[in-house]
This record gives C-alpha cells, structure tokens and sequence, in this order.
C-alpha cells in the first residue's frame, strides 16, 4: 500500500477551531484563481487542476470559480519557466504537479532549476502505473511484449504524455531492465504532450503500448478500447481482480506518481498558508476521496515540512535511479 503520511489530528484542528476561516478572513483572501496544467487537456495534471478547481468551489473554500489554463512544452517546463519568470510572486496561482515535476527537476530537463525555484504545496494522492495495448493488439501479456523488445529494442513504440525521462519514460525502462535489456536507453519511447494524446497515438495506431497512470487509462478500459496487461503495483488492485501485476509476470517494478501542486516561491507567506489550507480541507471532503478512488487514486498526503522533505527525498530518489539506467550521467 501507499503510505499515508497526512497528520490527520492537524487537519481535524484546522478544521474544528475554524483556523482556515481565520487565515482567510483576516491574512489573504482567493481573487481569480488560477490553476495551470502543464499538459493538453486529458491528462494527470489535467485531472488535477479540474478536480482541484471544483471542489475548492463547491466547498466555498474560495468565492470565486478558478480558471484553468492548459500550458504544454517542455514535459511541463513551459510552465514551470512562466511561474519562475513571469508570475513569481502571484498569490493567486497553484500549479498541477507530480512526480515527473520532481523527476524534470532531478534529471536537469527543467535548465538550472532546484526545488526551491518554487513553493511544493501538497500531495493529496497517488496511484499506480500501468502499460496498455489497443484492444486489437497482438500483445496479450507484458511478457510476450517485453520478449520483443528483447529481440528488438526499437520494434515496439511506447507512447507517454510527457518527455523523454519522465516517469511515463522510466516506468517501461525499469521494466526492461528487470526482463534483462542491458541498454534500456534503446527502448522506443514516443512523447506526447498529455496522457490524452499518448492515448490518441495508442489508438491510431502509430503505436503499440501506452506507458501512464491508470486514472488516465481508466475510461479506455472501461470503454473495451484498450487492454491493460500489467499494473506496477505490488498486488492486484482490489476494484480491477482481473488486471494483472508486473510483479507476478516476473517482473519487480513498482511505480507510483503522486499527485499533487505547487505555487509561485515568491508568493506571501498568507497565501501560502492559505492554499496549504483550502487543500487540506479539500483532502477531508468525503465527496473529493470518492473522486479518487473512483480513478483509482490512494490518499497520500503531504503538506508543509513533511511536503519539503518528500519533494527533497523524491529529487535525490530519482537522480540516483537516472543515474542508474543511463538517462543521466
């Protein structure tokens, strides 16, 4: 299982001595929100700020219905270089992130950016890899897939919605490695700006696998469009029995993504408060932990000191492992 790390007697203070309400009233109050999701339409940061945005709302946390802005380029370096650059000190701005942003900043693909060149607010959730074909592919298992990328390296195209090294990238490298591919750098990885067109490239055709997060496979599989024939989780997910692990196929790879936001470094210490708030209470809404589990997404929550040391831990996790399979020297 994915560790749970949120102080629940925190949030329940916040919320019983009306300590949000406090901050909002009398240190900062929301004027045009505004979230970025630094993919098309489609995908994980979508998601994110979509559902963000919405319940933040519906729950009155702010009076004002947030704007989301699409900003694709550079696996999510557009945006983080228009935060930096242009909107450092906006207190009315959060950003969809996740465990690719922390994977960008480690492998050196965002230039010259550190985790403090902005504010990691909070995790509120995770979830599992997985890899798909089309429903009309040849490939029935992860094993019969990974024994042609053996043969061949380049034969077998895997789309993801992020750049070259991202985690859509490192999760089918982990896995070749484990099936006995020395060079995992050979692997035909194809990028796309979002989960929602990696899924449009699976489905024309133009390739043969989708490496991504099962929230976004979730209404393909439903919909009989794709076949999901390995999750990176260490044990079958209790509401999808029948999809199987990579783990039992022989291969040991575990890979979740958390999700979560970030917000300008530059911003006032009350709108950080602020926002650490509104998502804390967001995280408590029975109604928003429903929408997670609905796209199979586990709590995983971070806020504050312990959101700083996860970012840090995620940052120096992911330079090792690069360093490893040869992304990174």
């Amino acid at each position: 299982m994915i560790k749970k790390t949120l102080k629940l007697g925190a949030v329940a203070a916040i919320i019983a001595t009306g300590a949000f309400s406090t901050v909002q009233a009398e240190g900062f109050k929301a004027e045009n929100p505004h979230c970025i999701a630094p993919s098309n339409p489609g995908g994980g940061w979508d998601f994110i700020c979509r559902t963000t945005a919405k319940y933040l709302f519906d729950l009155g946390v702010i009076e004002d219905s947030m704007q989301v802005t699409n900003m694709s380029g550079g696996g999510g370096g557009v945006a983080f270089a228009h935060v930096t650059k242009e909107r450092n000190e906006d207190n009315n701005l959060i950003v969809a992130a996740s465990m690719s942003t922390s994977a960008r900043i480690a492998q050196g693909i965002y230039e010259g950016a550190v985790q403090d060149d902005v504010h990691f607010l909070a995790t509120f959730g995770a979830e599992y890899g997985a890899i798909a074909v089309s429903k009309d592919s040849k490939y029935e298992t992860l094993t019969q897939m990974m024994d042609d990328i053996l043969a061949d390296p380049k034969s077998v195209g895997i789309a993801g919605g992020s750049s070259v090294g991202s985690f859509d990238h490192i999760k089918p490298m982990l896995v070749a490695q484990k099936a006995g591919l020395e060079d995992v750098t050979q692997l035909k990885y194809v990028s796309f700006s979002g989960g929602g067109e990696a899924m449009t490239g699976l489905l024309s055709g133009s390739v043969e696998a989708l490496s991504g997060d099962f929230s976004e496979m979730l209404g393909f599989l439903e919909s009989g469009d794709i076949r999901i024939i390995g999750i990176l989780a260490p044990e079958r997910l209790k509401n999808f029995p029948d999809i199987p692990t990579a783990k039992e196929q022989g291969y040991d790879v575990v890979g979740a993504n958390w999700r979560g936001l970030y917000m300008p470094a530059g911003a006032s210490d009350e709108a950080k408060e602020f926002w650490k708030g509104a998502i804390m209470t967001m995280v408590e809404d029975p109604g928003f932990q429903e929408t997670l589990e609905a796209a199979a997404i586990a709590p995983f929550n971070n806020f504050g000191d312990d959101m700083y040391q996860f970012v840090a831990g995620s940052i120096a996790d992911v330079k090792k492992l690069s360093k490893e399979i040869g992304i990174i020297e």
